[in-house]
């Protein structure tokens, strides 16, 4: 039993109402801020402005400043408080604000977030959830639109994740606060306000598995994040063209969902991955290369990856042609020889 099952009873459920993924988030932090005490959180600007993206909207004023308040502009400091204040029993979550806004605390990050437990011989758990608003589509500069995962998910000791929807986002959101492990909890900006009908609280799939959104029987897309939606609007096109299209939403980067994923890819013979970040040392080459070797023989074809180009993210009245879209992944399948 998790520690968010054994105190689901101290949570009112709610009537079915419809949530962005901002809302969703900001019932999952103020939940469980409700059934755990120790519970923190903290960042710039989290407190009365309630963040940049609203994610942490009125939890200021219902819990005051003791477990609600602003840091100061330094993202080392934040995630080095949050350390000590894991190290001693409470269980932080800290918002970097914007994806490139996390770069400073990287050595806080890898060096000690990622190794402590281990490096205690896990007598020293650090229960940090680290929010990171990510990825571009938003007509922000350069460093407000970054795709830093694979970064986090070349570390190992961190779990790292990335929802799609509102009932994810809670749910996940949930569960990665729960843990005693930390969590690189990535937070698709540009789909901060999707919507979907909820009764909360709502529990989904486990933190660590990925989910098949929509079957098919031709080619399995991989997606995670803001192009889970890419994905599935391009599954929708391709259905005119007679293709049919499984579209998988990875949720879980690190660790890797195997077993989901991979018999996906076994049914359909064929896969793609798609991601906003370059794809020269992507995340999406780790799962090509892992596929790979766990399914060569049931491959009818190269793995392909779909993604933004290796170049540094561009201006926003550009970025509608470096972010993949469903003409890019239609497009790139046709390279493929379909017999």
């Amino acid at each position: 039993m998790t520690r968010q099952q054994t105190h689901a009873t101290d949570i009112v459920v709610r009537a079915p109402e419809s949530l962005t993924i901002a809302a969703a988030l900001n019932a999952a932090i103020r939940d469980a801020m409700v059934d755990d005490p120790t519970v923190v959180l903290f960042g710039e600007d989290v407190g009365p402005l309630g963040g940049v993206f609203r994610v942490t909207d009125g939890l200021y004023a219902e819990f005051g400043e003791t477990r609600v308040s602003d840091s100061p502009l330094a993202e080392a400091g934040i995630v080095g408080t949050a350390i000590g204040m894991a190290m001693y029993g409470l269980r932080p979550v800290v918002e970097m604000q914007f994806d490139a806004f996390s770069y400073p605390a990287f050595q806080q990050i890898v060096s000690h977030v990622a190794k402590m437990r281990n490096r205690t011989r896990g007598k020293i758990p650090l229960p940090i959830v680290i929010r990171i608003p990510y990825a571009g589509d938003i007509g922000g500069v350069e460093h407000h639109s970054d795709s830093s995962e694979a970064y986090w998910t070349a570390t190992p000791g961190l779990t790292v994740v990335s929802p799609s929807n509102p009932a994810d986002a809670y749910s996940m959101l949930r569960e990665a606060i729960a843990s005693d492990d930390p969590v690189i909890f990535m937070e698709p900006k540009s789909r901060y306000w999707s919507k979907a009908a909820l009764t909360l609280p709502v529990q989904t799939e486990p933190l660590n598995r990925a989910v098949v959104l929509r079957d098919g029987t031709d080619v399995t897309l991989i997606a995670y994040g803001p192009t889970v939606k890419t994905a599935l609007s391009t599954a929708d096109r391709a259905t005119v063209e007679g293709l049919s299209i499984e579209v998988v939403d990875l949720r879980s980067l690190s660790p890797f969902d195997d077993e989901t994923v991979g018999a996906s890819v076994r049914k359909t013979g064929r896969a793609a991955i798609v991601h906003e970040a370059a794809q020269f040392g992507g995340y999406g080459a780790e799962v090509a290369a892992r596929l790979t070797e766990r399914n060569f023989f049931y491959l009818a074809a190269p793995i392909l990856r779909i993604t933004g180009f290796d170049i540094p993210y561009p201006s926003p009245k550009l970025e509608e042609y470096f972010l993949p879209t469903p003409d890019r992944i239609l497009t790139a399948l046709a390279t493929w020889e379909w017999s």
